[in-house]
């Protein structure tokens, strides 16, 4: 039998968790159909998703078809959870996209479908609740025509609209053909020469999908069953199985990891190649940041199968597996031999806050199980300021800072309130330039000699670190220690903000040997070691920053705003006042619709007073597109959680408990 790993996406409210659980009710694997509103669906877990009626962390289960095994994962709708939905992508084989046939595209419509085109996933659209007043069928697949800019194929279309006796009716269309021979030169040549049979054309349409050239479009409902069967014979017929060689090398990508009952790490991994048994020993990781792989040793392993995980001695290429036994492992790590390498689809969180605990709650206890939540999600990047004895942590959205509450207080027992939510920045280079310090002069109070040029590179670049000098010129792990607290150090630029893209060259490198007395063993006060090297790295760094100077940018949103035109004088003086410029605008019948950038830290301002300027008709879309200077008001500072290297006073005293002469 072969296997499916499929993905359900939607925007927030679609109905995605409802088709989960009628697809399982379907395929028999329930015999009661969960409920969202009752609190009793299979992939919601979570306290406070079953509370909220919201999904928020993502979960595996398995359903078999006539001859198809599927691993369904249902994933976040809402934006603040995109991370999530973006840990998933990288081990689909094809995906459902739900749409509601009520509201129609919504902006998490657009981003999903455009990263779905973006990786050629296979991918099926479902358009859900038709028995709802409201429901509309040929205008959402107008809108979705028009809005996804994707070729579609509609496999049906639905009756009694509204109604609980809507009904989804299976047919293809005239225009299928026309879709799919812009696709198909032998099928266009068959279509002019007078027809296609339709074997052809349905065989056309496989292929086309599972190459994501075209999405065939159902309609139905996960409330009534409307829709479902047909849907689940396109998963079966159209999307294809996964592949991999069960006797290859071992290859897997691990895309979620969860804390089990005794507070052991337990990794969801997607298996590319080969064949994972239990008491192998797994390299994983990252060469590159790690500098070695770690390997650890697999103590338990189970698959998905039958609406539920088994365990199993092994598991083969294709599955989704849950894993024990590997302590150090992180999200995006790759197993065995490097594969597919873990990719952002999506723009990291543009918004921090700090976390502020309550009267009773112990601080220590609080770090540590912040830093276990930052293990399960990396993009809660938890910063520690070891100064201000303050946590912060990295948020899309205000709805994290209540899942955070929730999931402290219900799992860790502790009680936290935050701060106002503030804008990320990011710091980038003006100049080049160039500092060095030597050994035992001018005050270096460090038994190292570290020169460093620093470049500025293009965004996306990221930080790649050089040298000039030969590598056996000082021991490797010098070196190193070099080039790992430079990595590190860039995490604060001159305004505390991190400095995404540069090009750091090691210009000048000295040591002083090891030093020893006679029966009396090394001397560690004559001798250079990796701490000198770490504690002069960010001197230099910060002084090569200075000399080359750095510009604060703020993250941009793309905004795409449809308002009626008689509401634009009232709209255009507000977007400029918030610093949004547009860039481009046109009309839809009787819509105005803008486009162009607004700062990041005022979209929620303008989402709050679009309803009030459009009479409740205008609709704002927006998605992180960039970064740019800050050019209103102050520049922003950020606090600094090091030792402050800008101040070379305050640095030594904190890093040697001394000031040197």
């Amino acid at each position: 039998m072969h296997l499916l790993n499929l993905g359900i996406l939607a925007h927030v409210d679609a109905g995605k968790t409802s088709l989960t659980e009628r697809l399982l009710h379907t395929a028999g694997v329930t015999d009661e159909l969960g409920s969202v509103d009752d609190g009793s669906t299979r992939t919601d877990t979570l306290a406070l998703e079953r509370r909220r009626g919201i999904t928020i962390k993502s979960a595996v289960v398995s359903f078999p078809l006539d001859g198809v095994t599927v691993n369904l994962i249902d994933t976040p709708g809402h934006p603040d959870f995109i991370a999530e939905v973006e840990r998933v992508l990288g081990v689909l084989d094809g995906a459902v996209l739900v749409v509601s046939a009520v509201e129609g595209v919504q902006a998490q419509t657009r981003v999903l479908m455009r990263t779905l085109r973006r990786l050629r996933i296979p991918t099926l659209v479902f358009v859900n609740k038709i028995d709802r007043r409201g429901a509309r069928d040929d205008a959402v697949l107008a809108q979705l025509a028009r809005r996804l800019a994707v070729p579609l194929v509609p496999m049906g279309r639905a009756t009694a609209l509204g109604t609980r006796a809507a009904r989804f009716l299976p047919c293809l269309g005239p225009a299928v053909l026309d879709t799919l021979a812009d696709h198909d030169d032998a099928l266009l040549a068959a279509y002019l020469d007078g027809g296609v049979p339709e074997p052809w054309l349905r065989a056309a349409l496989a292929e086309q999908t599972r190459r994501a050239v075209v999405h065939p479009v159902y309609f139905g409902s996960a409330a009534t069953g409307a829709g479902v069967p047909d849907l689940i014979a396109g998963i079966e017929r159209l999307l294809p199985a996964a592949d991999g060689d069960p006797a290859g090398p071992f290859s897997g990508t691990v895309f979620k990891v969860e804390r089990g009952r005794a507070g052991e790490k337990v990794a969801y991994a997607r298996l590319f190649s080969g064949t994972l048994g239990v008491r192998d020993r797994v390299p994983f990781g990252n060469r590159a940041a790690t500098g070695g792989r770690p390997e650890g040793r697999v103590t338990g392993l189970s698959v998905f199968e039958e609406g539920t995980d088994l365990r199993r001695d092994s598991a083969g290429a294709g599955r989704i597996v849950k894993v024990w036994g590997l302590a150090g492992i992180r999200i995006g790590d790759t197993l065995g031999l490097p594969g597919r390498a873990y990719e952002h689809h999506f723009a990291p969180p543009a918004l921090e806050t700090v976390v502020v605990p309550g009267p009773d709650t112990d601080r220590r206890a609080l770090h540590v199980a912040l830093t276990q939540l930052g293990e399960q999600d990396p993009l809660i990047d938890v910063r520690h300021d070891e100064v201000r004895q303050e946590t912060s942590v990295s948020l899309y959205g205000e709805v994290q800072k209540e899942v955070i509450q929730a999931t402290l207080a219900d799992e860790y027992g502790l009680d936290v309130t935050f701060r106002e939510t503030t804008t990320i920045c990011v710091e980038r280079l003006t100049g080049t330039a160039a500092a060095v310090e030597f050994n035992k002069k001018d005050g270096n109070p460090f038994l190292a000699t570290v020169g460093l040029r620093v470049e500025p590179a293009p965004p996306g670049a990221g930080v790649g670190f050089r040298l000039e000098v030969e590598l056996g010129a000082m021991p490797y792990a010098f070196f190193k220690a070099v080039e790992d607290t430079v990595r590190e150090s860039l995490g604060q630029g001159l305004h505390g903000w991190r400095i995404p893209d540069c090009t750091v060259t090691m210009t000048h490198c000295g040591y002083s040997p090891r030093q020893s007395h006679a029966h009396q063993g090394f001397d560690k006060s004559m001798s250079s070691t990796g701490y000198d090297f770490r504690g002069l790295a960010p001197l230099v760094l910060t002084e090569a920053l200075r000399r080359a100077g750095t510009l604060v940018h703020e993250p941009m949103h793309r905004f795409r705003l449809e308002a009626p035109v008689d509401t634009l004088g009232a709209l255009l003086p507000v977007l400029a006042g918030l610093g949004a410029v547009p860039q481009r605008t046109g009309t839809e019948g009787t819509l105005a619709v803008l486009e162009g950038a607004v700062p990041a830290a005022r979209v929620h301002g303008l989402e709050q007073r679009l309803p009030g300027l459009t009479r409740g008709e205008g609709e704002l879309e927006t998605a992180f597109d960039h970064y740019a200077p800050v050019v209103r008001g102050p520049v922003p500072e950020r606090p600094r959680t090091d030792h402050n290297p800008l101040s070379r006073k305050e640095y030594l005293l904190n890093v040697t408990g001394r000031v040197a002469g």
